[in-house]
């Protein structure tokens, strides 16, 4: 999950690996694979490296 910001100013968060499309037109609207559009406040670039994060982050191995 990584968190955003709608545009009224409200924090959210949304599953990363159900993104299926980030664009800039001129806010940045996120389209997820059920549909559902979403437009935050982040730049489109920021939205990337979070999920890229979280990506990393999950796939991280574990280590003792």
């Amino acid at each position: 999950m990584i968190q955003l910001t709608r545009l009224n100013g409200q924090p959210f968060v949304v599953n990363a690996e159900k993104i299926r499309t980030v664009e800039t037109i001129p806010d940045t609207m996120i389209c997820c694979e059920d549909g559902e559009r979403l437009i935050v406040k982040e730049e489109m670039t920021e939205v990337i490296r979070r999920a890229i994060d979280y990506a990393r982050l999950i796939r991280k191995p574990v280590t003792e």
